[in-house]
């Protein structure tokens, strides 16, 4: 089948590899009908994440078309749609029990990686490291789906196969950043980040009840988006401060919930993008954390700070004691 593969950093390929096949009983097969790029792979190609190597199959948010099943498998059939989680869950771990599917136990097969790098080990995901497991990942014609059961869905008739993929985490991941946030009615709500993740945690703020919702980036594009498909306020930040830009539009406090969803390769403009910039291509630490590190110093007093960005390891400058 074709795939598209890692060839080390700022090198991808289309190539033919291996179709997957089942190898336990709870695995099955789906065709891919829709991948979708996260802005997480582009750490993937910047070699910002460790234990890549050449010829893995990136991507992690997909749906399509069961064509084969184990026999352990008894939720889904062939020909069945089905949107699949990008975090690879047994189902049945002390992780899973709690809903903390990220951080199961059994779907790692390299769990000393995570160790050495986290602490723990982190649970699987697709198409994202031999850190998170080495599974292939979606951008491909066929998909391997480990514990399908416990992490593939069926979509439902009335749903499109497009509006499908976005269940698989864009959805999700923003809705989480709102709800552990603590967006409550009334509440002003900054998100950093216009892109997918972050135009979706400003939808989930809305419709938790956010009074005001402002969406932070620099493309005129994602800007323009935002304001016509979400309805929030914009704010360009190569063009003002942002921590006095966003006092001025909050009576001077700040807002209540701030929503990081830019991850570690976040862009500014003056010395502390260069600091960062430097350091990073140095490798002396392997995030840039501009946007959680403002968003941290523009959040009111008591308020809360919620990261949904995808960061790798060693960061500098990170103010800890902000209150």
């Amino acid at each position: 089948m074709k795939a598209l593969c890692w060839e080390g950093v700022d090198k991808l390929a289309v190539e033919r590899v291996p179709d997957p096949r089942i190898q336990n009983a709870h695995d099955m097969i789906v065709k891919v009908r829709y991948t979708a790029s996260c802005g997480s792979d582009l750490h993937l190609l910047g070699g910002y994440i460790p234990a890549m190597e050449a010829g893995d199959v990136i991507g992690h948010e997909f749906m399509g078309e069961v064509v084969e099943t184990g026999p352990d498998v008894t939720k889904h059939q062939v020909g069945d749609r089905v949107v699949v989680v990008s975090f690879i869950g047994c189902g049945t771990c002390w992780y899973c029990d709690n809903d903390l599917w990220s951080l199961c136990d059994n779907t790692n097969t390299n769990p000393g990686i995570g160790q050495g790098l986290w602490g723990y080990e982190p649970g699987g995901i697709f198409g994202y490291s031999h850190a998170m497991g080495g599974f292939m990942g979606s951008h491909a014609e066929y998909v391997r789906v480990p514990f399908a059961d416990h992490g593939a869905f069926t979509v439902p008739e009335q749903v499109d196969d497009l509006s499908a993929v976005f269940a698989s985490d864009g959805v999700p991941t923003g809705w989480m950043g709102a709800h552990l946030g603590g967006v409550q009615a009334g509440d002003t709500v900054a998100v950093w980040g216009a892109g997918g993740v972050g135009q979706m945690a400003a939808r989930a703020a809305t419709l938790l009840g956010a009074e005001q919702v402002i969406v932070i980036d620099r493309l005129p594009e994602r800007l323009a988006m935002t304001a016509q498909h979400v309805g929030a306020e914009t704010l360009d930040y190569s063009r003002t401060d942002v921590g006095a830009e966003l006092r001025e539009r909050t009576g001077g406090r700040g807002p209540d919930v701030c929503i990081e969803a830019v991850g570690q390769e976040a862009h500014t403009h003056g010395p502390e993008y260069l600091y960062d910039k430097v350091k990073q291509q140095l490798r002396l630490e392997n995030d840039r954390p501009i946007a959680i590190r403002e968003a941290i110093m523009s959040c009111r007093k008591g308020g809360s700070v919620f990261s949904l960005g995808v960061f790798a390891g060693l960061v500098d400058k990170f103010p800890r004691s902000a209150r």
